[in-house]
């Protein structure tokens, strides 16, 4: 569970801001989406191949 101390008189608008910046690095939804449907194990590691191939890539083309 995730806890937000407000501020004295902090605005609302501000907390909830911070609330939803906490809940997006927790990761809960994309774990909750993940969970939905099995991916095969051979299936995850070529996507893992392939982001690392893009960022490389990117990297690659930031250097030159």
């Amino acid at each position: 569970m995730l806890i937000i101390p407000i501020k004295e008189g902090e605005n609302i608008d501000r907390a909830l801001k911070r609330y939803k910046r906490k809940f997006d690095k927790t990761g809960t939804v994309r774990q909750l989406r993940a969970r939905q449907a099995f991916t095969k194990p051979s299936v995850s590691r070529r996507v893992e191949v392939q982001k690392a191939a893009y960022i490389q890539g990117l990297r690659d083309a930031a250097e030159n």
